[in-house]
């Protein structure tokens, strides 16, 4: 016994000293793409990131941060030295995990052997380095990112109910429990993927506590998942939604300060909890004082949320989503501003909503106290639109495609075929039928469905990534189904040809890329004959590590329920279900050296086979891996940042779409303090009311954007949509100004027949002052009065009064309507269009706001240009306006799409509008 604690003392700490060097070497030096500058930013001023937030990471963050020594240029590095140790120390605990299951495979009596000692030691050797040198976990172990963190807690929560089994029969043993309780509390300020393991955990304490029955099992199993969702969907949310029902008694109706109701809740919340820890020691109520107490340090952990509320009231220069109250906390930690994908019931892609309805309120804060604000508004479908379990959703038309091709559709099985204005069938390019995506006439079967669910979410999704771990890479080139980009490959010629084609005179972009990596099957098989031998030798320890195994991966790819095409790939998510596999790789290893041993049972042997794994595992992982792993000389992200943020002029305006080109941006400015003159703006995010509010504020040395719109009308739940319509009968005049040209010659032709028709009525004499008001007209024209006149003439009453030809009135008036179309379709000012949106025109019910055009005119005022606009060999191409027009028919405030591509195109024709072709 002795014996075996040191050694696995002595071996632990060895393996961890080796990840921790192999990730420090390989660690980047700085900032790297993605998040990873985001949360450098905000551990080191304490800011608030992206929904739903890593308080615990951040807290964490800085203090690392600490040890930069006052030098901005090393605050990344220290920040990835956390990701490298908490990943080291994940590796530790892997391996005490390894020796501890393998050890189970021997009597007490056979556990001092040196056979036992070299497989169980060997095991967790072959294991833990196999998982130090995997694809995923290298990859997140040398950056700033949260994964490694949430992997370390995974592998303590693990490791700490295998030590409760241990001491599970003796006093004081629920210590473990409430430990684990506490690091799950802790882990929700990290991420939400460690609460995947109380499955597992549960399992372990249902095989200990009780004899097992097939009932017994599916019982455990069915309260896990109760003890899961009641976190997930009730305790972290739930604590949150009741703390705002407290705040709005306290503030609304009693007028107290702000947060007294929280302050009160938090008070009775933890009193009562302590009150009944209390009572049920005093009272001998040993399983309920355990619940408690493990309720009780859970709600402990999860209140590292406060520093996002607190930091959040700061008005910190990155404080995403604004959740400076309970009502926006709750909002950010439901990530309501990414949406929601329908898990269980919902519509398919290729339907359209019938309808809007309001969703949940919320409440915004004001100097009186919370008002509320209806922001969350939900799409209805007909219920021939909807199905079960949806995992085609997506209604953008390029995920569309991909589905069509994944699930094995064809256009005629969803669509109606488009027609022309005579109802005949429209040809495509191709020669066959063109088909209409917003007319749906099916939807996917129920196969189609399990199809894609099948081939993209699990085949392609999850088990890629896998072999990616396990039984090679391809390369490094992200792709969305090519041959050619970012699939698992062994190095086994057959197999990989008879998958990916032929393998010989392969081109530079795969047998070059530093990711084209080769294992031939080895950690794949060695896990396979792991898991096998497992379920042999101890088939409960089996399960446990199968549901830790499905949970981190199906279970999270069915949750997930990803449309294609992703942004980039997601193998990250999935790093705690290819840790439950290394486990089997290293068991793998105790089961050929228990096969070996059948012939001949010894200690050469059981050493060689270990030998022989760790070169053929671990080492050729290590030696494939390394060079596209080793960041150690990788700049890449500060440099674009500066290189963008040097691009612009003094007090400058850079747009930003996604994470890339933004977040590397915030390190540089938050972290360095470089070029904080230029205020980034993120046109993502430019929809969310909260970041229209930090725009017009100053920070740093940027000024506040000059956006003149008043809070109430950017405010979430108005003008969230407004519809682009081109027959509104508003801003005639003005159209008619900008588009006079079109139009002067046939309305003032118009004009001079009407002035003629009345002259030759009563009108002059007897009514002059209208006379007076329409030859007014002839040196300010405006058709719709004009029109309006007109319309009056046609009155029957008046007509006869001022004897007027009513035929030739009724045939100009014609004329004239015809022409108030022409121009009502035609461009309008785009300042002024936008204005009317703005305003409180009585047809704008109900929150349905519209913009009065589908085209659009920018004037230019060449002389107030700055000179670096247009380039003195262009000047003499100057133009004074641009003319555009926007397809869509609804903007939507909310859409990425619609909104951010009008304004990133706008964007780009205001720099280039003043140049002829």
């Amino acid at each position: 016994m002795e014996n075996f604690r040191r050694y696995n003392l002595i071996l632990g700490w060895g393996v961890f000293l080796v990840s921790l060097i192999v990730y420090l070497l390989t660690m980047e030096p700085t900032a790297s793409f993605w998040d990873c500058g985001e949360f450098i930013a905000t551990a080191y001023k304490m800011e608030v990131g992206h929904p739903p937030g890593a308080p615990f990471f951040m807290i964490l963050g800085r203090f690392f941060t600490l040890f930069a020594g006052g030098d901005v240029t090393k605050v990344a590095v220290t920040v990835n030295v956390l990701s490298a140790m908490a990943s080291a120390f994940t590796i530790l605990f892997l391996f005490w995990t390894l020796t501890h299951l393998v050890r189970k495979f021997f009597t007490k009596d056979e556990q001092n052997g040196k056979v036992a000692m070299i497989t169980m030691f060997g095991a967790a050797l072959v294991g833990s380095l196999a998982y130090t040198f995997s694809d995923s976990f290298w990859f997140s172990a040398v950056e700033a990112e949260v994964y490694s963190l949430s992997s370390l807690f995974t592998a303590v929560v693990f490791w700490a109910i295998l030590k409760w089994e241990n001491v599970a029969d003796k006093p004081g043993s629920n210590r473990w429990l409430i430990l684990i309780a506490y690091l799950m509390g802790l882990s929700i300020g990290v991420h939400l993927l460690n609460l995947l393991a109380i499955p597992a955990i549960i399992m372990v304490y249902y095989f200990k506590k009780y004899t097992p029955t097939v009932k017994g099992v599916i019982a455990a199993l069915v309260v896990s998942v109760g003890i899961l969702g009641v976190i997930n969907y009730m305790l972290i949310p739930g604590l949150t939604a009741i703390a705002g029902k407290f705040e709005l008694v306290f503030v609304n109706g009693m007028g107290l300060p702000f947060y007294s109701g929280v302050i009160v809740y938090a008070l009775l919340l933890f009193g009562g909890i302590i009150f009944g820890i209390y009572m049920t020691h005093k009272r001998g109520k040993v399983l309920w004082n355990t619940i408690l107490l493990s309720l009780f340090v859970i709600v402990v952990g999860y209140s590292s949320y406060a520093i996002i509320v607190i930091r959040s009231a700061a008005n910190t220069p990155l404080d995403e989503s604004n959740p400076d109250t309970v009502f926006s906390l709750l909002s950010y930690l439901n990530r309501e501003q990414y949406g929601s994908n329908p898990l269980v019931y919902g519509a398919f892609f290729n339907h359209r909503p019938n309808s809007i309805k309001e969703g949940k309120p919320s409440y915004y804060k004001n100097e009186e106290g919370y008002y509320k604000v209806d922001k969350n508004r939900e799409y209805e479908y007909d219920s021939e639109a909807k199905g079960v379990f949806p995992r085609m959703w997506s209604t953008q038309d390029r995920h569309a495609n991909e589905y069509i091709y994944w699930g094995g559709m064809t256009e005629a099985e969803l669509y109606d075929v488009r027609r022309d204005a005579e109802g005949n069938p429209m040809m495509n390019q191709m020669g066959g039928y063109s088909y209409d995506r917003t007319r749906a006439i099916g939807r996917p079967t129920f196969g189609q469905n399990m199809r894609f669910f099948f081939r993209y979410q699990v085949g392609y999704m999850y088990l890629r990534y896998f072999m990616w771990n396990f039984a090679g890479r391809q390369n490094d080139i992200q792709g969305h189904g090519e041959l050619t980009k970012g699939n698992w490959m062994s190095g086994i010629k057959f197999i990989d040809q008879a998958r990916l084609g032929p393998q010989d005179n392969m081109p530079a972009s795969i047998v070059d890329n530093k990711a084209h990596n080769k294992y031939y099957l080895l950690p794949l098989l060695l896990g396979l004959a792991g898991a096998f031998f497992h379920y042999k030798k101890h088939n409960q320890d089996f399960w446990v590590v199968a549901l830790l195994f499905l949970l981190t991966g199906f279970a999270i790819l069915v949750y997930l329920n990803q449309y294609p095409i992703q942004p980039r790939e997601r193998d990250y998510a999935f790093a705690a279900s290819f840790y439950a596999f290394a486990i089997w790789v290293g068991i793998g290893v105790a089961g050929l050296i228990e096969w070996a041993s059948k012939r001949k049972r010894s200690v050469i042997s059981a050493g060689a086979l270990v030998l022989a794994s760790l070169i053929l595992v671990p080492g050729i992982m290590a030696k494939e891996n390394w060079d596209d792993h080793d960041r150690s000389n990788r700049y890449t992200a500060p440099a674009f940042a500066r290189n963008f943020l040097n691009s612009c002029l003094p007090g400058g305006i850079i747009f930003t779409n996604g994470d890339n080109d933004t977040f590397p941006l915030w390190y540089i400015q938050e972290v360095e303090g470089f070029r904080t003159d230029v205020r980034v703006v993120n046109l993502s995010y430019l929809t969310a009311d909260w970041y229209i509010e930090q725009m017009k504020q100053t920070f740093y040395d940027s000024e506040a954007l000059p956006i003149s719109m008043t809070k109430d009308q950017y405010v979430q739940g108005e003008r969230d949509f407004a519809y682009l319509v081109d027959n509104a009968g508003v801003l005639i005049k003005e159209k008619y100004d900008v588009n006079q040209a079109s139009y002067e010659e046939e309305v003032m032709s118009i004009y001079t027949d009407l002035v003629q028709i009345l002259e030759a009525s009563l009108l002059p004499q007897n009514h002059a002052n209208d006379y007076k008001a329409i030859k007014a007209l002839e040196n300010n024209m405006d058709p719709l009065r004009l029109y309006g006149y007109m319309r009056t003439f046609n009155s029957e009453e008046i007509a006869n009064r001022i004897e007027l030809d009513k035929d030739a009135m009724n045939r100009l008036a014609l004329r004239m309507e015809g022409m108030i179309k022409r121009i009502d379709a035609d461009f309008a000012p785009l300042k002024e269009a936008f204005a009317f949106m703005l305003g409180d025109d009585p047809r704008f019910q109900q929150g349905q706001y519209f913009i009065p055009a589908k085209k659009f005119v920018i004037p230019a005022d060449s002389a107030a240009l700055e000179s670096w606009v247009v380039p003195e060999k262009f000047q003499e191409n100057q133009v004074d306006q641009v003319r555009f027009s926007i397809a869509d028919q609804v903007l939507y405030k909310i859409s990425i799409l619609s909104c951010r591509g009008f304004l990133r195109n706008l964007m780009i024709m205001l720099y280039s509008l003043f140049i002829k072709n």
